[in-house]
């Protein structure tokens, strides 16, 4: 349950591996989300393979290198923004075999800080309504109460992140 800036100050220091991080919040995401559905296009193993190398490159750091704010940091992104090489439909069947091109600088920024994405989330379909929740990925639930939704066109990453399943992600509302 700690924050992003505190576990990336904790793996910049080596009092905790970003493979321990990241596996952590992974199994959580796994134990919850098949009834919460926030996460909708899981990257895991690329996410631990990320991790490695960002444990690796903290081994390799010398005194006083400057290593990016958030290396070895998990994180989602809102399915609606993209990511080179991941769907990126907005929850409109019509376009569900879309892929990113590119990567939206917000996304870009975040993961040239160091950041290692897990997987993107839910959005309602094309980001319009209250609640998340399309034909393509299917309704998010509130982590607290199934019954309830997880609200508005973030609420995948509303959802994982309140899961404690991501310390941090990108949205939009």
């Amino acid at each position: 349950w700690a924050s992003a800036v505190e576990m990336a100050a904790a793996i910049r220091a080596g009092r905790v591996s970003s493979r321990a991080v990241v596996d952590a919040h992974i199994e959580l995401l796994e134990r919850v989300n098949p009834s919460v559905n926030a996460v909708v296009v899981p990257r895991y193993e690329e996410a631990r393979a990320e991790a490695d190398a960002a444990d690796a490159r903290v081994a390799a750091a010398g005194d006083g290198e400057e290593l990016p704010p958030l290396l070895g940091v998990p994180c989602t992104i809102k399915e609606s923004i993209a990511v080179a090489g991941m769907p990126n439909c907005a929850g409109l069947l019509a376009r569900r075999e879309l892929r990113a091109e590119t990567t939206a600088p917000v996304a870009q920024r975040v993961i040239d800080a160091g950041a290692i994405v897990l997987g993107l989330t839910n959005t309602s379909e094309v980001c319009l309504w209250i609640e998340a929740d399309n034909r393509v990925y299917g309704r998010t639930r509130n982590p607290y109460d199934l019954d309830r939704i997880a609200g508005g066109s973030s609420g995948g990453e509303g959802a994982a992140i309140g899961a404690g399943g991501s310390p941090f992600g990108l949205g939009s509302d």
